[in-house]
């Protein structure tokens, strides 16, 4: 009984550490107009820092951006963004994307995550559910970049390719896998 009452005393004590380490403006829903500069941002950024990533972006089907993510754990952790997803420039819908894990992990990070969706299919799947789960409904291969920040392009038969970049904190144990993505209403 007693180490059961301890436990949970843990548990409540790192969540709250997590909720408290989370910055102020990823508590609020952000307006479409809100995502749609953080968007740009993002995208400007992912163009200007990566190499070869107009080759990804001039090929894509589509592009779902989620700038400022913010990843936080003690042990329990968690992640939250908003963006949008782009066809041919344009923002067609915006969504949400949410994790929560268990295990050796400690730190607290934002990051931009960009998924470049490569085949047709993939990007209709994506777009016809109410939630996607990476790793579930569809497998995601991260992409890297090499020396000087370019991109390996051997990766673009994929059908979706993620990169993870602009991240500013420190995070030991972060993962796309597992994260869902909701259809937002904006």
């Amino acid at each position: 009984m007693k180490k059961r009452i301890t436990k949970r005393i843990l548990l409540v004590s790192i969540l709250t550490v997590i909720i408290g380490m989370l910055p102020a403006y990823s508590l609020y829903a952000a307006t479409a107009r809100e995502i749609d500069v953080s968007v740009d941002g993002a995208l400007e950024k992912f163009l200007k820092e990566v190499k070869g990533s107009k080759e990804y972006l001039d090929a894509a089907k589509g592009v779902l951006v989620i700038p400022r993510v913010v990843e936080a754990g003690l042990i329990a952790g968690g992640q939250y963004g908003e963006g949008a997803l782009r066809i041919k420039g344009q923002t067609v819908e915006y969504y949400s994307i949410a994790a929560g894990s268990f295990g050796l992990q400690i730190g607290i990070q934002e990051k931009n995550i960009i998924l470049i969706f490569m085949d047709e299919e993939a990007l209709k799947k994506f777009r016809s559910g109410d939630g996607w789960q990476a790793g579930v409904d569809g497998t995601v291969v991260a992409v890297n970049t090499g020396i000087e920040g370019s991109l390996d392009t051997t990766k673009m038969n994929q059908p979706i390719v993620g990169f993870v970049v602009g991240q500013r904190g420190l995070m030991a144990g972060a993962t796309i896998e597992g994260s869902k993505f909701t259809k937002l209403k904006r």
